[in-house]
Formats: C-alpha cells, sequence, structure tokens
C-alpha cells in the first residue's frame, strides 16, 4: 500500500545548501513498497497526519521540516557511533535472531535467506529493522555529544530496478526490504542534528568473505566477477542520486580484502576510482566520498586521490586488537601504547593525502562475545577457535556480557583504552565507534559504556589528557 501523504511531508525535498538534507521526489522505491508499516512514528515521533488534497499535511510547512548546517571536515573533530547489526545483520551483535532458527547451519543474512525466506522470517527481520534502532537511539546518540553515525547497508536492502542497471536486480537469497527503514533513520538524523556516513558493507560476491558483507565464505568473488564490481557501481549511484543530499558522507565499499592477492588490491583501487566518478555524476558535489585501506595500512595509499584529481574524499582505516593470538597476548598497557604508535602514522598520512578517519574501533580487548569470529566458531581467548596456533588466554566470564561483572579494574582500562583510541582519532580528522549496541556484548556497546561509566556522556571529557604524546 502507498504510504501516508504525512510521510510523504517528512520525506520531501528537505531545502537547504551543501550537505543538507533532501530526498529527492524522484525516489519511487519507498513511496511503493508494501512491506512498509504505514503506523511507524517519524521525525517529532508523532503519526503521520492527515493530508489535504494539496499533499501537504494540516498544520505543517517547509519551515518545520528538518534541516542541519553542513559538517565542517577537517576543522571539527567527527565523533560518531556505527550503528551495526541493524540493516547488516551480525550473528555476535544480534544473536538471538540466529538461535531462534534452530539451525545451526544460518550463520549469517545470506543463510539466513537461503533457508528461511518466508513469511515468518520476513516479519522477524521488519520487526528488527522497526525497533533496533529507533528514533530515542538517535536523541541519545546527540545528548551523549556525537556528531555522526555510520550506517552500513547491503546491496540487498538497495532497490535497484531495471532502469538503474544493465544487469540482474535479483538478490536471492537474501530477504530485501530494509531501504525505507534506512530514509526513515536519515529523517531522524536530520531532526538530531545527527550527520551520516551511509557506507555499502555488503557487496554481491561478498568484499572479504565475513559474515558482515551478508555472505560468510573462505571463497569471496567480488572482485575476481567483473558482474559484481559493476552491480556494486550501479548501487551507489542509486544511493547517490536517490539520498545524496539526505546524507554527509558516501563510503564507497567497507573492508574490501586487499590481502587476498594483488589482482584484489588493484581492482580495488580501480574500484576506488570509478565509484568516485560514479557517485559524483549521479548525486553532484553535495556529500563527501570515503574510501577504505583494504587492510594495507593507510601509509599505502600516498598520492591517491588527492585533490585537484578527486575532491571532498576521506579515508577510513579500522582498528581492532583482538583477532590474534598475538594482539591477544598484549596487557592492558601494550593495547594502549599500540594504539598511541599509530597516531604519528595517521598525522603524516592526512597531512600529505587525505582527511583520515578512524571509522571502525572498539574497547574489545578479547574475542570473547558470543559468535564474534563467527556462528559456530570458537573463541581464540578460551582456545576453543580451531587454528594452528591454538592458545587459552584465560576465561571469557569477567569480559563480556553485561557490564554488571566487570571489575573496577577492568572498566578502568576501557576508559584509558577509549581515551586513548579517541586521542588518536582526533589527531587526524575523527572516529566513528563500533558499535552503539548489542544484545550480549556491553565491552563492544557505546550505549552501554555510557550507562556503565567507561564511556564519558561528553567525549571531550577526559580523565587522561594527552594519554598518547
Amino acid at each position: 500500500m502507498l504510504l501516508p501523504l504525512g510521510l510523504l511531508l517528512l520525506l520531501s525535498p528537505l531545502v537547504n545548501a551543501k550537505q543538507q538534507c533532501r530526498l529527492r521526489a524522484n525516489n519511487r522505491n519507498l513511496f511503493n513498497d508494501p512491506s512498509f508499516p504505514s503506523t511507524t512514528t517519524f521525525g517529532n515521533g508523532s503519526s503521520p497526519t492527515s493530508t489535504g488534497g494539496n499533499g501537504n499535511a494540516s498544520g505543517s510547512s517547509p519551515s518545520s521540516v528538518p534541516t542541519r548546517p553542513p559538517f565542517n571536515y577537517g576543522v571539527a573533530p567527527v565523533r560518531g557511533v556505527n550503528l551495526g547489526g541493524w540493516l547488516v545483520l551480525e550473528p555476535w551483535i544480534t544473536p538471538s535472531i540466529f538461535d531462534n532458527t534452530g539451525d545451526d547451519s544460518i550463520v549469517d543474512e545470506y543463510t539466513l535467506g537461503q533457508k528461511r525466506n518466508d513469511e515468518e522470517m520476513r516479519k522477524i527481520l521488519q520487526n528488527h529493522w522497526d525497533t533496533w534502532i529507533t528514533e530515542d537511539d538517535f536523541r541519545q546518540i546527540q545528548e551523549a555529544g556525537l556528531n555522526h553515525v555510520r550506517i552500513p547497508v547491503g546491496y540487498w536492502s538497495v532497490p535497484l530496478t531495471s532502469s538503474d542497471t544493465t544487469g540482474p536486480t535479483d538478490v536471492s537469497p537474501y530477504i530485501s526490504g530494509a531501504w525505507p527503514y534506512l530514509l526513515r533513520g536519515l529523517n531522524w538524523a536530520a531532526a538530531h542534528n545527527v550527520h551520516v556516513i551511509v557506507d555499502l558493507h555488503g557487496a554481491p560476491g561478498s568484499q572479504n568473505g565475513y559474515d558482515n558483507s551478508g555472505q560468510r565464505t573462505d571463497d569471496p568473488r567480488w572482485a575476481y566477477n567483473s558482474a559484481n564490481v559493476s552491480r556494486t557501481i550501479d548501487t551507489l549511484k542509486f544511493i547517490a542520486r536517490e539520498i545524496g543530499g539526505m546524507i554527509d558522507v558516501v563510503e564507497l565499499l567497507n573492508e574490501s580484502a586487499g590481502f587476498r592477492s594483488s589482482q584484489w588490491l588493484d581492482i580495488t583501487r580501480q574500484f576506488w576510482l570509478d565509484g568516485y566518478q560514479a557517485v559524483r555524476e549521479a548525486g553532484g558535489n553535495s556529500f563527501s566520498v570515503m574510501i577504505g585501506d583494504a587492510f594495507q595500512g593507510v601509509q599505502n595509499w600516498g598520492n591517491f586521490m588527492k585533490p585537484p584529481s578527486a575532491e571532498g574524499v576521506l579515508m577510513d582505516f579500522h582498528q581492532y586488537q583482538i583477532f590474534s593470538n598475538q594482539e591477544l597476548a598484549r596487557s592492558f598497557d601494550e593495547h594502549v601504547s599500540f594504539t598511541c604508535g599509530l597516531k604519528s602514522v595517521n598525522i603524516n598520512y592526512a597531512t600529505n593525502n587525505l582527511w583520515t578517519v578512524m571509522g571502525e574501533w572498539s574497547n574489545a580487548v578479547t574475542d570473547c562475545a558470543k559468535y564474534l569470529n563467527g556462528r559456530g566458531v570458537g573463541i581464540r581467548w578460551e582456545g576453543t577457535r580451531v587454528q594452528d596456533d591454538m592458545h587459552r588466554f584465560g576465561s571469557c566470564d569477567t569480559f563480556t556480557g553485561s557490564y554488571k561483572g566487570f571489575s573496577n579494574d577492568y572498566k578502568t582500562f576501557l576508559r584509558r583504552y577509549f581515551e586513548a583510541q579517541i586521542d588518536v582519532g582526533e589527531a587526524v580528522q575523527g572516529w566513528v565507534y563500533w558499535t552503539w549496541k548489542a544484545e550480549i556484548a556491553d565491552e563492544w556497546s557505546y550505549q552501554k559504556g555510557l550507562e556503565g561509566g567507561w564511556i564519558p556522556k561528553d567525549p571531550s571529557d577526559r580523565l587522561y589528557p594527552n594519554i598518547c604524546p
């Protein structure tokens, strides 16, 4: 069914200057999506109002539509949080969705669609999209002194039609339908003066083989199939054309696995160039463009996409210290020291190349969160993950789960580690924490960090100033 016209008003053009919230009127896919719940509230939290014959909600005027000033990248620091596990499922963030299937072979969104593409599962996903992130989350994020959210999106949620691509539009076995919830989130972000990075987190064929790409596989094929790359470009063009005026940054692709081969890395490098050109042609210059280091380190991207050959480009790098035994063996002090060691490298790159944002990082120092390494995969920390160098570091009992079981020493370290990482992030152009919430892993949750006290309610509040010299 068609959406109420009160909603159409809220998602109609939000006229403002560069990088403002403006949804072009040609977004036919939202307005005709029969799966979107018409009773959901928007904007100020009220239900869509009735409309007159002129299409304007009664009592509304263009001045009541939320707008926000553009963000001064390179001047003000990006202070943000990822809305992980919302529009792209990750088993460790919402393990209940996967456990409740009763099928251990469902390990990602791909296998979920393969084995449970039915009306019941569609309703479960719609309820998740509707409730995992609400307007209150945007309010809390803004009140916590944060100015950005990064929203991961899978290609299967971007509703391409045959007029948008020369390739196929089928997304099977994925279950589509998340796009309208993204649009609603963009409206909430505008209402609460939160800037938005839309991050293409999952590409056809999988760009890294991780479950967070949508498909967990030992043989990702994104870069080795030109049709996958072309479809990714078409997806980005759609995003730029349809919502470019509502977002501040479009991230072309998350975590391309440049370590897989020189061919993969070369294709990624060309994709950054082609993707940049595509979104500029489709959406103009109203938003910035973000690329990633493809697991190579920013120092290996010197003299790439610098002005004047490209404008408004930011580099995204991610920082975790938990996915190898060498990293897990570090003491608390060594985790902080390693973090601080990144500062000079990033400053040198950002000064001479592109504005740089630490787009993913967390407070976790173990891989203890349930399913963090994948559903059905063990935990390095407890020595249950099968690998050549299996080693048990200790019990996970006091490192994950509810923060109410965390020791004071652990929470003190979490505060130090948080401050060290934002020190590194703000030495360049800023940071975006992973992630806002998780069902049963409070060490990863910004929301729970605020509640538990190891994340300050104002990120400018430092107990350890100059922790990284």
